[in-house]
């Protein structure tokens, strides 16, 4: 399946349970079109998930027959929150609950046991950048892009002329902690939601699995009495009520529209940040029956108030292959930091 003696980038996307990795030649082609996924082990600490990193490259270069001398660089994502330079929170994460993992050098540990150049970003962040490229293709270094992934929390990525952008801490792009208007959203009687993060009415509180859990199902259940939801325990009819959206149950429906109204909110205020070329919508509703990704990035897009001159050119669209485009946004960050070009001089001195 390789391509005899091409350079390539590996690509390794880190989960709560599972690794996926993925091949890229320098010449732009994916040698893997599935999952090639191996347990993450990230619940045994550190050393554990290090090793788990280090066999998911070794047999997905097995699988593609490369032989690990023509590896030049490794692509990695993991959930944040993180630094832009791959260190865990000090206050560690979901994924990243042992105390080991708390200011973790995730990027530098997996470095020196591979030798060889790794290039980090968060799952987020890596998603955007793949969903930039696949949408854009030969124009996306002149392209920019904001994309929304939908998850247990909600994170995003900045995109401008084909980078991540990812701020002086690494923070930019965490579009989950951002404050929407919630005048109009809300329903008459319905409590300001709470993010997990202790924010109330950030788009997270609303836009999420954890928001549908905590804030909006207890909600509108007591809206519908008797519906089949309430008798489920609450994070199981949490992940439930995506099959009863795609049947057009109206509950669900209620749900999801508000989560749409939150993200077309939350585009708005990207809009005049950053004006981008495109806004992207990942996470769960990819996987979605196609009538109701539809009819979801629809109300997304009738939600996002947009300039007319910006309406004229801005695209919407879902991110696409959810399940890969870690692995392979962080391959593409890899292969871009292998072509990068000097640093310009400053055009004053300082």
């Amino acid at each position: 399946m390789g391509s005899a003696g091409v350079p390539v980038v590996v690509g390794l996307d880190n989960g709560g349970t599972s690794n996926n990795a993925t091949v890229l030649t320098v010449d732009g082609r994916f040698l893997v079109d599935g999952l090639v996924e191996t347990p993450s082990e990230v619940q045994a600490g550190p050393e554990a998930a290090i090793e788990a990193l280090a066999r998911a490259l070794d047999g997905v270069l097995a699988l593609t027959g490369v032989p690990r001398e023509l590896v030049r660089a490794v692509g990695l994502d993991t959930p944040g929150p993180a630094s832009a330079t791959g260190v865990i929170s000090s206050r560690g994460s979901t994924n990243f609950s042992q105390p080991a993992w708390r200011g973790y050098d995730v990027r530098g540990a997996l470095e020196r046991r591979l030798g060889l150049p790794v290039i980090y970003h968060n799952d987020g962040n890596a998603a955007a950048l793949y969903a930039h490229h696949v949408h854009f293709g030969t124009d996306a270094m002149n392209r920019s892009s904001v994309a929304a992934i939908v998850g247990t929390g909600l994170g995003g990525g900045v995109v401008e002329g084909g980078r991540v952008v990812t701020g002086a801490a690494g923070m930019a792009g965490e579009f989950g902690h951002v404050h929407i208007p919630l005048d109009g959203l809300l329903a008459p009687g319905q409590p300001v939601p709470i993010c997990a993060c202790g924010f109330s009415g950030d788009a997270e509180s609303v836009a999420s699995l954890t928001a549908i859990e905590r804030n909006l199902l207890p909600y509108w259940l007591g809206r519908y009495p008797g519906h089949p939801l309430a008798a489920e325990e609450p994070r199981r009819a949490a992940k439930l009520v995506r099959g009863y959206g795609e049947r057009g149950d109206p509950l669900a429906r209620q749900v999801f529209t508000q989560q749409a109204m939150a993200l077309g909110r939350l585009f708005t205020i990207a809009a005049n940040f950053t004006d981008p070329d495109a806004y992207f919508v990942g996470g769960g509703v990819v996987e979605a029956a196609p009538e109701f990704r539809d009819w979801f990035l629809a109300t997304v897009r009738e939600h996002t108030v947009l300039r007319a001159e910006q309406a004229a050119v801005a695209t919407f669209a879902l991110v696409p292959d959810r399940d890969m485009a870690g692995a392979r946004g962080v391959a593409i960050a890899a292969l871009e930091a292998l072509r990068a070009t000097p640093e310009p001089s400053p055009l004053v001195a300082g």
